[in-house]
């Protein structure tokens, strides 16, 4: 398996996520692929997209974004909650269609190496994954419809991106030569949601898009950039085979290094969302901390410390942080009142 199999399906971390091996020594029960087809489905995402760790991530990515763009547009106020409410819904099922389609583009992979996985043992079918990816998007488009058709536009956008993702853009071998370019070319699908996600508020109010949501959307660029590195670094025992990870691909001194250095980035983008809303010293308090707490693991790894775990959790940590602290909480407590 190559970095590109697990690449979409890491687009929203969890600081709690269960590690390889875990995954692997997880029991299951083959009779499970008798029972009813919404069991199997509960049981499907329990294992491989779990509600109760990815919808609060969910619910601060999209509140931040909209909140981000309420306050870059000097404006106050809440989103009505049937629309927050479809929005965070939308955004779950964007993200909930990157591991469906996971599946399929990692199919021989998984049937070769992860034969426990839900898929290759049996659990559910692609013919039912298909159905499902099906009624996502009809959901989908019918609550954006119902609340304002144009954010049918942006939908579309994202969708069609993670269409072209499934399809590697149709250049696969060269995408796998240059795993870098893979990398940057998918976490372009964070900003697109995003992008729907700030719509709530512009599209729906019939504004123009802040300028100020460009510094937003890049900070998320970058923050994709940081998950999907850190969940893709392994000491060597931990390295599975079949799996092609950051630290088999450049070392794993080096890919902490570049890790870090995202993450530094990441935290001065955000530094920056702060000061262009007028709120650097409040969010500096929040943000800042953090940050530190989120590079200890990776500078401890570079002085001795070979554990790539505490880094995937520092992702998930300083991810929750970012959203929170630059949009979410600024927007509720109105530090960003002009």
């Amino acid at each position: 398996m190559s970095l590109k199999n697990e690449m979409e399906s890491s687009a929203l971390p969890c600081p709690h996520r269960r590690g390889p091996a875990r995954e692997k020594d997880r029991p299951f029960d083959l009779k499970d692929n008798e029972r009813s087809l919404p069991v199997r489905f509960w049981i499907y995402q329990k294992e491989r997209f779990p509600l109760q760790q990815y919808l609060p991530i969910v619910a601060a990515f999209t509140f931040s974004a909209s909140g981000y763009s309420i306050m870059s547009g000097g404006r106050a106020g809440l989103i009505g909650w049937w629309v927050m409410a479809a929005g965070i819904a939308t955004s779950f099922g964007l993200f909930f269609l990157l591991r469906l389609f996971d599946e399929f583009k990692d199919a021989e992979d998984d049937a070769k190496y992860r034969p426990y996985r839900a898929v290759p043992r049996g659990l559910v079918s692609f013919g039912e994954l298909r159905a499902l990816i099906l009624g996502v998007i009809a959901f989908m488009v019918a609550a954006n419809a119902c609340i304002a058709p144009a954010l049918l536009a942006p939908l579309a956008l994202s969708i069609g991106y993670l269409l072209l993702m499934w399809r590697e853009f149709f250049v696969p071998a060269w995408l796998r030569r240059h795993p870098v370019v893979y990398m940057l070319s998918h976490m372009m699908v964070m900003p697109l949601i995003d992008f729907y996600a700030s719509g709530l508020d512009w599209i729906v109010g019939g504004f123009r898009l802040p300028t100020g949501m460009f510094l937003f959307l890049a900070l998320t660029f970058t923050n994709g950039c940081i998950i999907e590195i850190g969940r893709k670094i392994r000491i060597p025992e931990d390295e599975e085979p079949g799996v092609e990870t950051y630290s088999a691909l450049w070392g794993g001194f080096r890919a902490v290094a570049i890790w870090l250095v995202l993450l530094t980035i990441t935290w001065a983008l955000s530094i920056g969302c702060c000061h262009a809303r007028g709120f650097l010293a409040k969010g500096a308090m929040w943000l800042t901390p953090s940050f530190l707490l989120s590079a200890v693991p990776a500078v401890a790894f570079l002085f001795g410390r070979r554990t790539g775990r505490g880094i995937e959790a520092a992702s998930g940590i300083w991810t929750i942080a970012m959203y929170v602290f630059v949009g979410m909480v600024p927007h509720l407590c109105g530090w960003g009142a002009r």
